[in-house]
């Protein structure tokens, strides 16, 4: 076993890392995320096993496939969002995850709020690990323009190139 995967392990304490994105309707910010992370990790961490998935913390498009502009906008990166459809969260995704990295600060309070005691440090904001991007919130795109889009997509790839880096030295140990 690698030292990597061991800090990895150690963190989690087991062999499968659990990741939830989450955002309001889950079919722009969070599927992208998804997507993003899960392609970067199979790149940047492929002894690693995870689970990757996405949320919504509202119900208004449960069972719907990710907005036609997150899909294009990511299509055109190479990441294929396609197969992804919409959920909310679960009261069983706090037992499930290891992290649930919330889009804003709305959906992480949303989470705290709904998360039991012993999940709450498990729930953060994504771009905490973005530090250089000078933001804490990935806007929502969905009323904006196309450009939207693509500033979405540079903060979550910087933001899962972070979430990559800490997982492989172990910084999100406790």
């Amino acid at each position: 076993m690698s030292l990597e995967f061991a800090a990895i392990k150690g963190w989690m304490g087991r062999a499968t890392v659990k990741i939830l994105f989450v955002c309001l309707g889950n079919i722009c910010r969070s599927p992208t995320a998804e997507g993003v992370f899960r392609a970067m990790a199979a790149r940047e961490l492929p002894e690693v096993a995870l689970t990757v998935d996405s949320a919504g913390t509202a119900d208004y498009h449960a069972g719907e496939a990710p907005d036609r502009r997150t899909c294009e906008a990511a299509l055109r990166r190479g990441y294929d969002l396609s197969g992804l459809r919409a959920r909310v969260v679960e009261p069983r995704d706090f037992q499930v995850f290891d992290l649930m990295l919330a889009m804003d600060r709305q959906n992480l309070e949303t989470l705290k709020r709904q998360a039991p005691v012993q999940a709450r440090g498990r729930v953060r904001l994504l771009l905490e690990f973005a530090p250089q991007c000078g933001l804490l919130e990935v806007p929502d795109p969905y009323y904006g323009g196309v450009n939207g889009f693509e500033q979405v997509l540079d903060l979550i790839e910087a933001a899962s190139l972070g979430l990559c880096a800490a997982l492989r030295s172990g910084a999100l140990a406790p």
